[in-house]
Formats: C-alpha cells, sequence, structure tokens
C-alpha cells in the first residue's frame, strides 16, 4: 500500500538508525507509522510505502517499506516544514511572513532567487543566501536519499556521498552506477548492478566489468588476503557477471593501464592481481624494510658483553644464551625480528633492550597496535608503551576509505629504537604507516608470536617477514623453568604442536594448578557452567570478581555461546536491571550503568580525559579497547564510560554504534590482550573458526586463570586443524625477490 501525508508528531526516533515511529496525516485518516525514516522532521510531508501490521501492544501500525519525502503541497504544510527549524535560520514567525509574501511561489524562491528573502524583515541578504543554501542541500539530499534506496545503499551513506560528488550526484551514478562500489563499503554489488541494468547499462559494459573486478578483490581482502590469482579471479567475475571471459580479460588490461589495479608475475604460470592500493603498500613495506636494514647502524653500543653483564647484575635478571643472542642480534641489525610462544622470554628480551640502549641516552620508544595491548607491555616492562595508531599520530581514516591511507602523510617519530610488540595483529596499511614514519639509522625490533592468529586486516606482515629470511630473526623456542610450571603455557605449547592437553599424571610435582578442563557435549549445560563461574564459583578458588578479574572468550559472535547472546544473558545474571541504574536502548540493545563495553571503531576525533595519577586530555579511542559505563545522563544525551587506562569518554547517544557489550568477547578482539581468569566454552561452530591458531591465541589470553569448556572431539579436531586458508599475500614474495 502507498500512504501520502505530512508527519504530524515523532513519538520515537532511534538517533543511529533512524528507526521512527511517528505519526502521519493524510487527508482521510490518521496513521502510526513505523520503519526507517531518516533526515525526517515533524512537518515533513513523505510518500511512504508498506503494509499494515498489528502489534500486540500498540494495535494496528503501518511498516514502511521505502519513502519518499516530498515537497509540501499546501502552504499550511509549507509553512509547517519551515517552521519546524530544519531549515537553519528560519523559525515560525519567519516562516509565517515567508509564506504569507511569497505564496505560491514560496518553493522557487528558495531554489531559484533567495536573495529575495531578504525583503522579509530581519533577514539580511548574506542571511537570506545562507537560507537559500541551506534549503537547496536539503532538497538535493532528499533526491540522493530516495534515489540511493534504489540501490541498496542505506541513507547512512547518502551524506557522504552527497559530500564527495555534490548537487550532481544523481546524474553522475546514472551515467555510472558502480561509482557507489568504490564510494562505499559493505554495499551490496548484486542489487547495484540490478539497478544498472534498469536504468540501461549493457551487460558487457566496459565501466560495469572493471567494478565486478574492482569488487571481487576488494571482497577477498575482508578474509585478510592482499590480492588473488589471476585465474580465480576471471572464474569469479565470469559467475558474478554472466559475461564472456575475454570481455574481463580485456578489462584487467584496461584496470592495469588506469593504474587501478596491478598484476604481478611470480613467475611463468603464476599471475598475482592487485588493487594497487594493497601493492603499493607491499611495496612500500619491502622498499623500507631493505632501507632501513642497509642503512649505517649508527647506534650500535661497543662493548655489549660488558654492559649486559652490568644490566644483569643492576636488574638481578639472568639471560640466557638464547636471549643473549637475541640482543647481539638487535644491536648488529638495523631492522630484526623476536618471536616466541609465552613463557620464552620475549619480555625480558625487551626491558634488557630498554635498559641498554637507554644507558646509551637513546630515546627508546615502545608501542603495540592496540590499547589493551599497550596496557599490557607497560604493565610487564615497566615502560609506558603507546598505540601506534598515537605514536604515528595518524589522524581520522574512515575504515571505508582504508585504502586512501597508503598516500596518507605521517609525523616523521623522534626515535632512535622503536620497539613494536605483538606484530601478528599489524596489517599491511598500518606497517606502511609505520616505516613511513622512521629514519633512515633507526633501529626496529619487531616483537610477536607468529602462530597466533594474523591481523584482522588485510596481510600476513610476521609470517610473510620471517618467511622471506631477509630480515635476521630469532626464534625463542625455551620455555623458562618457572613458566614451565604453568599448565596454561604448557597446554599453549602441547597444542601449538599439535598435541593434546597434558594430563594430571604427566605434571610435575611443583605445577601451578592454573589450567582446567569440563569436558561436556551439552550446549545447556556449557552455558551454565560458563554462567555459574562468572558469577561465584571462583570466588572461593581465588576470590575472583568478574568485572575485576574474568573475561569470557568465545570463537564466534552467533549461537547459544556467542558474544551476542552470552553478553545478554551475563549482563543480566551481573548487572540486572534496578531503578536505581540508568538505561538506554541503541539499536536493539540496552546499556546500562556499570556495564563493560568495548570500542569497535578507530575513532581518532573521540576526546578524553584522566584525572589520575595526573590530568591529561586528548583524541582518540581505539577498537579493542575495553572499559565500563560509569554514568548514563539523560539530560544531555550521553553516556559517560570508563575506560581500563583511566581515559574518561562521553559519547553522545547517536554515536553508541561505536560501543558493545564486552562481558564475553570474540578470541580475535581477545587478541593483544591478558585478563588474569579467562573462561573459554568450545561447541560446533564453522571450521574456519575452530582452528589451532585461534584455541591457542585463546589459551595465551590467560595470566592466572583458564577453564576451557567443551567436548573433547571439537578440541581435539581444532588442534589438528592447522588453518590451511593461508592468505594470499606478496610481501614474502617481493622480500623474497628484490
Amino acid at each position: 500500500m502507498e500512504l501520502t501525508g505530512i508527519i504530524e508528531e515523532i513519538i520515537y526516533q532511534n538517533e543511529i538508525n533512524s528507526y521512527t515511529i511517528a505519526v502521519l496525516t493524510t487527508d482521510d485518516e490518521i496513521y502510526t507509522i513505523v520503519g526507517y525514516l531518516p533526515f525526517i522532521n515533524i512537518g515533513d510531508t513523505i510518500n511512504v510505502v508498506g503494509k499494515f501490521i498489528t502489534h500486540k501492544e500498540y494495535g494496528q501500525q503501518f511498516k514502511i517499506d521505502t519513502f519518499e519525502k516530498l515537497m509540501p503541497q499546501t502552504l499550511d504544510a509549507l509553512e509547517r516544514y519551515l517552521a519546524s527549524g530544519a531549515i537553519k535560520g528560519i523559525g515560525p514567525a519567519t516562516a509565517r511572513k515567508i509564506v504569507n509574501k511569497f505564496g505560491e511561489d514560496t518553493i522557487s524562491i528558495f531554489k531559484l532567487q533567495p536573495e529575495r528573502l531578504a525583503d522579509i524583515k530581519g533577514i539580511t541578504l548574506p542571511k537570506a543566501v545562507e537560507i537559500g543554501e541551506s534549503f537547496n542541500e536539503n532538497w538535493d539530499l532528499w533526491q540522493i536519499v530516495g534515489f540511493l534506496d534504489k540501490f541498496g545503499v542505506g541513507a547512512n551513506n547518502a551524506k557522504k556521498i552527497y559530500k564527495l560528488l555534490g548537487s550532481d550526484a544523481i546524474h553522475q551514478i546514472e551515467e555510472n552506477p558502480y561509482l557507489l562500489v568504490d564510494l562505499t563499503r559493505g554495499v551490496d554489488f548484486k542489487q547495484i548492478d540490478q539497478m544498472a541494468m534498469k536504468i540501461g547499462i549493457d551487460y558487457n559494459n566496459t565501466k560495469r566489468i572493471e567494478s565486478g573486478i574492482k569488487y571481487s578483490i576488494l571482497l577477498t581482502s575482508y578474509n585478510g588476503h592482499t590480492c588473488v590469482e589471476r585465474n580465480n579471479i576471471i572464474r569469479f567475475v565470469r559467475d558474478l557477471l554472466n559475461v564472456e571471459e575475454e570481455y574481463i580479460e580485456d578489462a584487467i588490461i584496461d584496470l592495469k593501464v588506469k593504474g587501478e589495479i596491478a598484476v604481478e608475475e611470480r613467475n611463468e604460470y603464476e599471475e598475482w592481481i592487485y588493487l594497487e592500493p594493497f601493492n603499493k603498500a607491499e611495496n612500500n613495506i619491502v622498499a623500507r624494510l631493505v632501507l632501513l636494514q642497509s642503512s649505517k647502524n649508527i647506534k650500535k653500543v661497543s662493548k655489549l658483553k660488558k654492559k649486559l653483564e652490568e644490566i644483569e647484575k643492576n636488574t638481578k635478571i639472568e639471560l640466557s644464551e638464547k636471549q643473549t643472542e637475541a640482543i647481539h642480534l638487535v644491536n648488529d641489525n638495523n631492522v630484526c625480528v623476536i618471536t616466541g610462544g609465552p613463557g620464552t622470554g620475549k619480555t625480558t628480551i625487551i626491558k634488557s633492550i630498554i635498559e641498554l640502549f637507554k644507558n646509551e641516552n637513546k630515546k627508546v620508544v615502545l608501542c603495540a597496535p592496540t590499547g589493551r595491548a599497550a596496557k599490557r607491555i607497560t604493565e610487564t616492562t615497566g615502560e609506558e608503551a603507546k598505540t601506534l595508531h598515537r605514536v604515528l599520530e595518524i589522524g581520522k581514516i574512515q575504515e571505508d576509505t582504508i585504502m586512501d591511507s597508503v598516500d596518507y602523510d605521517v609525523q616523521p617519530l623522534n626515535a632512535d629504537i622503536v620497539i613494536v610488540d605483538e606484530v601478528s595483529m599489524v596489517d599491511v596499511f598500518l606497517m606502511n604507516q609505520l616505516l613511513k614514519a622512521l629514519y633512515q639509522g633507526t633501529k626496529l625490533i619487531l616483537v610477536g608470536d607468529v602462530d597466533q592468529l594474523p591481523s584482522v586486516g588485510p596481510g600476513n606482515i610476521l609470517e610473510d617477514i620471517i618467511l622471506s629470511g631477509v630480515i635476521p630473526t630469532i626464534h625463542l623456542d625455551k620455555i623458562f623453568r618457572q613458566a614451565a610450571k604453568s599448565k596454561i603455557i604448557i597446554n599453549a605449547h602441547r597444542v601449538n604442536s599439535g598435541k593434546k592437553f597434558i594430563s594430571s599424571s604427566e605434571l610435575e610435582e611443583q605445577s601451578i594448578e592454573d589450567f582446567f578442563y569440563i569436558n561436556e557435549n551439552n550446549q545447556d549445560r556449557i552455558l551454565y557452567h560458563v554462567l555459574t563461574l562468572s558469577k561465584d564459583r571462583l570466588k572461593k578458588y581465588g576470590n575472583y570478581d568478574f568485572f575485576q578479574n574474568i573475561q569470557v572468550i568465545t570463537p564466534t559472535k552467533k549461537g547459544k555461546l556467542g558474544t551476542k547472546e552470552l553478553n545478554k544473558l551475563l549482563q543480566d545474571l551481573l548487572n540486572p536491571q534496578d531503578e536505581y541504574k540508568n538505561e538506554k536502548n541503541s539499536l536493539g540493545i540496552t546499556y546500562r550503568k556499570g556495564d563493560r563495553v568495548m570500542q569497535i571503531k578507530n575513532n581518532y576525533d573521540l576526546m578524553w580525559e584522566k584525572t589520575t595519577p595526573k590530568y591529561e586530555a586528548g583524541t582518540g579511542i581505539f577498537n579493542g579497547e575495553m572499559g565500563k559505563i560509569e554514568e548514563i545522563i539523560e539530560e544531555e544525551k550521553l553516556v559517560k564510560v570508563k575506560f581500563d587506562d583511566n581515559k574518561y569518554v562521553y559519547y553522545p547517544f547517536e554515536e553508541l554504534d561505536q560501543i558493545e557489550h564486552a562481558y564475553a568477547i570474540t578470541v580475535h578482539k581477545s587478541q593483544g590482550s591478558e585478563f588474569d581468569v579467562v573462561i573459554i566454552p568450545i561447541f560446533p561452530s564453522s571450521s574456519r573458526l575452530l582452528t589451532r591458531n585461534l584455541l591457542y591465541t585463546g589459551i595465551t589470553r590467560a595470566k592466572k586463570l583458564l577453564i576451557i569448556i567443551g567436548n573433547e572431539k571439537i578440541i581435539e579436531s581444532m588442534i589438528n586443524n592447522v588453518d590451511s586458508k593461508r592468505r594470499n599475500t606478496g610481501l614474502e614474495y617481493k622480500l623474497r625477490n628484490l
């Protein structure tokens, strides 16, 4: 059905996704309408298409499928629209004067002769021009919202597209609908393609095929790949677009000539295709790594053996032969890699390196990819570590234009020695930014565990550098005596080498009881254990409190034991509804004072402040940082979050899509973090998730106590599932073939 009328009242509107409940008055009737209505205000005239439904509490409602915002159809409606505050500089009194003076010509005055608005008392000529611009911008935006809806592009992207393409946006998109694939992330290519067909784009149109190729390569990057084998791309695009291979071959040539893709011939039979930003990032990494490594070693410490002996004496650290070898490697090279699992002494090496070079009056910068990882390395070394984003002073790079960051200028990093921990988490774009910031002569030390999960973003930086053999690398494989008493560390190494969890009979007498496995098949029983362990079962064992010590980590977001369901249940259990706790509902999620939350996007502009140990203020909250909701301030529409490093942040209600509950988090989100107590449910899921490196990464998040609950056969299959989906990247090849 179709209704046209005026918005009389907005009962509810979600600030983030614009889900709206409103009262619509038509010529005949008054209706309650529900649906997504961005940019809608009281007084707007709209046309809605949808159907009537019956709500069990609120009765009959009209559910909107699509809508179109119309210019007011009557002078009364026009006056109400102008008086609504939608147009900057016009209130109710001015709206009445404008409509009374210009009548039926009011809209054309706004659009074509806005300077005539200065005839109204109280409106100056500059203000008249400004009012006209505001009116016309709204007009253009309405048209774009309705137009883009047909292509499956949400209203949240409409403003961005308007900003990029201007008032000519509709014409440009009609000429080439595939622009939308380049301008917005996560769009439905097939829907855009269908609309393009409807407006007359030919099947074999060059723009269509070129866009299909770029979209297909970009799609693979979401799984971590930076390039795709040529034959695979041709087959995929052929099936996607239903076109002959010869047209795809021609389009590949055209895109290569235009510099939008790169084709890398690795041997006579093997060609790999990149989107140019990925290729450029890899090339930059190779060039800068080699330049750094080949530069004169001006930071080398003389009489190293003697100075290490002094450090051992002063710090009461006894370096092993392998640790001493690692420090010599650092001293002899401008770039090197230190890799090893838990308990193999990486932190001791970092501490000794810091001490060594600080004694030489060298500036050492310690950093990590995420806030949690930086906090952990700060705690273990006693030296301040920062996130790479903060160290590099990276400005705001939108997630959907990340490829543009290849050419993003970063400030040179004032440092003699740069130590990067948790390098397995660093993607190709962030590594490119880091290397761009380093002066020749700077020492770069890359530290990480190559057996952990790779970065969320594209690339396989740490493994590719190690496998290339070009950068000096030391592998730490000996577990230190104290660490060898921990069942957590023993089992992490066993899993990593393809073995089952250690049994009690195999343990040494002095082993620490910090690992428990509960063999459970039934998901309801697994859930019972997760909830009761989180609530109070562990208080007697170690006086562990959930909000102070415990973290639930799970392989996936979906299912009964995924993060979405667990977060709801854990919130109800650990932070239940209370008349004294303020709440805010956003996108179907209830946030409550006391909730544990996590930032899920990089936001370089979000302001924060600290009051302890001293007052500080700054900007930037990054993906993975965790905190607790301190207050929900309804009057100011703000949520106050205190993060683990004592930063306070105020989130406007409309920006709550940047956080999510963190009672339970995925293994991927836990990377770089450590928690006193970790509870991991293991249950049937995709084989893509149930891998050895995922289990290994989860195990290594626990410091004092680890509890794994799940089916023995699934855990065994995870240990045997050495993730065969190796990422397709070119960094190793490029380094090997300089």
